[in-house]
């Protein structure tokens, strides 16, 4: 590959979505995590307090 070929391509700026605002795209990848993520699980039920046992006489 001759000289300036390999100069030109690393002058080239990254491609660039066409359309697409910053504020978009992180909407886009809050929705994805959101449907992606599964619900919570609830929370577990307090335990019971032990049953009192009668006192000794």
């Amino acid at each position: 590959m001759p000289a300036t070929e390999s100069s030109e391509q690393q002058h080239k700026p990254h491609a660039v979505a066409a359309g697409v605002t910053m504020r978009d795209l992180l909407a886009s990848c809050a929705a994805a995590t959101a449907v992606s993520t599964p619900p919570r699980l609830p929370d577990p039920e307090p335990a019971a307090p032990p049953a009192r046992r009668p006192e000794a006489a």
